[in-house]
């Protein structure tokens, strides 16, 4: 009571500040399945102390397209991503593994979560489409191409400084390593050290890691061959610093996969079956065929077991089909829709979409004489074959010269002269795994993880994995 009787005034109130948000460490295991769960002791060892779940995948069921779903919380449809890459109609050209965040149409996991909680800070390391994007702190692979054309390792990080930071430490990102004949653990060591870098000299709130080594012998061999459950033990220790650094800080920790990669025993030549019909044109330079998209009727981007088919005029529709169905394992084409139905219907995507038959997978493949091919098809070259080539994890087993020639390109690119690592195969029967369907059984499938416990359960569908990472940040 005051002195003249009236009642005291209240105390002052101040606003108490919101609690700092759960770190998180978020690691996409690149076809990590509940069959090779079986051999990574330290990863089955966090998801039985903490939660597990089923993960229903997109269709395509590849990086691009799951990552950019993680992230938004949306399908390709909306978000745009429909597959690996994609005819860009505008530029007449097909254009594969592009690193620009502007691709990706939606609002991202770090734009809402800096809504509840500015200043929220963002490690992205080796998720796609990492450059452009507005996170705190990026590294991604990037080669240099010199004005010379030789291309040599190296990667992209912002801020700048952290590129040699990394490189001092841990060498220069290993390239060669990360995709082609040579792909192995190393690259993914190399991710385990940048990341634990970051976290240790940073402390992002969220932070990104990739970790590809089973995409390597699942796809050479099959998820069922010795060598790819050895694969799965070597990334389950590669990783298990890592899982030690976020124990130590407190950091909840969530392990996911984009898709599972299954058997395949046979091929679909999509594009020789195209050409064959009279839809797919070449043009010829120095007795080499390349693909003439902006001339064909109609033509494929091979993407795993997945082919977008862009045809030029809604006539042609008809005679596409009529050269596709019944083609050996191809088992459907999806319309207008049968996109929609899927969650594909944008307008990268092609006019028909193919769906191989579960032991299938499309090749790029449009030449019908070997000889013809043209020279970039026996090199490691991602950006310039119209569709996806997992050949390219093998050197030529048919030339008895393949290692020789190899290290002779090596010994010119040491002396800094330009030279031709043309080692891959033309023949895709080595390959034995794939991926890009829907799965045919949760053992075969992705899954999720997470260190606390009843986090995940049930199932959990792609584009629910932004709103569960904001929950568990507590921001939601």
């Amino acid at each position: 009571m005051t002195a003249s009787g009236a009642p005291s005034p209240p105390p002052p109130t101040h606003p108490v500040p919101p609690a700092p948000p759960t770190p998180l460490l978020v690691l996409d295991v690149v076809g990590l399945t509940p069959r090779l769960l079986a051999h990574m002791p330290r990863l089955r060892a966090l998801a039985e102390s903490g939660s597990r779940a089923p993960l229903d995948t997109v269709l395509p069921a590849v990086t691009c397209s799951a990552q950019s779903t993680f992230l938004t919380g949306t399908l390709p449809a909306e978000h745009g991503i429909v597959g690996n890459g994609w005819y860009f109609r505008e530029l007449g050209d097909v254009l594969l593994w592009r690193q620009h965040n502007g691709l990706v149409t939606g609002d991202r996991l770090w734009d809402a979560a800096r809504r509840a909680h500015p200043g929220y800070t963002v490690a992205n390391i080796c998720w796609w489409y990492a450059m452009g994007a507005d996170t705190d702190i990026t590294v991604t692979p990037r080669p240099v191409y010199y004005a010379d054309g030789r291309k040599e390792p190296d990667c992209y990080t912002r801020p700048p400084a952290l590129h040699d930071e990394l490189t001092e430490r841990f060498g220069t990102f290993p390239l060669f390593r990360f995709w082609g004949p040579g792909a192995d653990i190393v690259s993914s060591r190399w991710i385990v050290d940048a990341t634990r870098h970051v976290l240790r000299t940073r402390s992002p709130d969220l932070a990104l890691c990739y970790l590809p080594h089973l995409d390597y012998d699942l796809q050479r061999f099959g998820p069922d061959d010795p060598r790819a459950h050895r694969a799965a033990a070597d990334l389950d220790a590669a990783m298990a610093p890592l899982l030690g650094d976020a124990r130590q800080e407190g950091r909840t920790v969530v392990a996911l996969s984009e898709y599972g990669i299954t058997r395949v025993s046979r091929t679909v030549d999509i594009n020789r079956a195209l050409r064959q019909a009279g839809l797919l044109e070449v043009h010829t330079q120095d007795g080499m065929e390349y693909l003439d998209a902006m001339a064909s009727r109609a033509f494929a981007v091979a993407d795993h077991q997945i082919a977008h088919v862009y045809v030029r005029r809604d006539e042609d529709l008809p005679a596409t089909r009529a050269a596709l169905t019944g083609l050996p394992g191809l088992e459907r084409l999806l319309d207008e829709e049968g996109k929609k139905a899927e969650g594909l219907d944008h307008p990268r995507s092609g006019e028909l979409v193919a769906i191989a038959e579960p032991d299938a997978w499309f090749t790029y493949y449009y030449w019908l004489d070997d000889g013809r091919a043209p020279d970039f098809a026996p090199l490691v070259e991602i950006h310039r074959k119209p569709g996806y080539d997992p050949v390219e994890l093998f050197m030529d087993p048919r030339d008895p010269y393949v290692r020789l020639r190899a290290a002779t390109a090596l010994v010119r690119k040491k002396l800094g002269m330009r030279y031709r690592m043309a080692v891959v195969p033309l023949d895709p029967s080595p390959i034995r795994g794939s991926h890009g369907r829907r799965p045919p059984s949760d053992d075969e499938g992705p899954l999720i993880l997470c260190s606390t416990p009843r986090a995940v359960g049930g199932r959990v569908a792609a584009t629910d994995v932004k709103a569960l990472l904001l929950s568990l940040a507590g921001l939601s």
